[in-house]
């Protein structure tokens, strides 16, 4: 069957890539999928050929958006490497507060995938590695230029620091998760920021 002219690829992966972010990929069905978009099943595999590749396509339309939006942050030009991480750290929370439902949270669609497919999903696995080398590359540059600004005194060096960036960032999506409250996961990020800048 042909697909519907009504048929909107842009809505389609927008509406996929939040019902696999909510529930995770295993426990999203086709039907739940058909239902959501509003198209019977063979319109669906007609569109994207198989669930797996309209996982795919909404997982790499989510990666491009939300690490766009940090790389933005992290390589703003003229301003200290600091108020930029301080600004990465914002905006994580800002997310965390948007998606918090019922006393927990449903994460990062990076992450989550992280822990449900990586181990089995080479494909799945090498489209997110190279999403993650992407930031910690954003992170490891502003981390240097910090550095040399002066509003980074850690004595670690870039890439340690980048992946721990990296590394906190990930914990509070998890814990928001968990129902980790809001005040607690923002003190979470200011530790971290106060970790990048030690008094003697």
């Amino acid at each position: 069957m042909a697909r519907p002219r009504t048929f909107d690829e842009d809505r389609a992966l927008d509406v996929a890539m939040r019902l696999f972010w909510e529930n995770g990929y295993e426990a999203t069905s086709t039907r739940d999928l058909c239902t959501a978009l509003g198209l019977d099943r063979s319109s669906v595999y007609n569109a994207f050929t198989s669930k797996h590749e309209l996982f795919r396509r909404a997982l790499i339309r989510y990666t491009d958006r939300m690490t766009a939006e940090q790389l933005e942050i992290l390589e703003g030009p003229g301003t200290p490497a600091l108020d930029r991480l301080r600004r990465l750290m914002a905006l994580v929370m800002e997310q965390e507060h948007a998606n918090f439902r019922d006393d927990r949270g449903i994460g990062c669609l990076t992450v989550n995938t992280t822990t449900e497919l990586v181990g089995r999903d080479p494909e799945i696995a090498a489209h997110l590695a190279r999403d993650n080398e992407r930031r910690l590359a954003a992170l490891r540059a502003t981390i240097a230029s910090g550095l040399r600004d002066g509003s980074i005194t850690s004595t670690r060096n870039p890439v340690d620091l980048a992946h721990y960036v990296n590394a906190v960032i990930a914990g509070i999506r998890v814990s928001g998760q968990a129902g980790t409250p809001l005040d607690t996961l923002t003190g979470v990020a200011q530790a971290a920021l106060d970790a990048l800048t030690p008094h003697p």
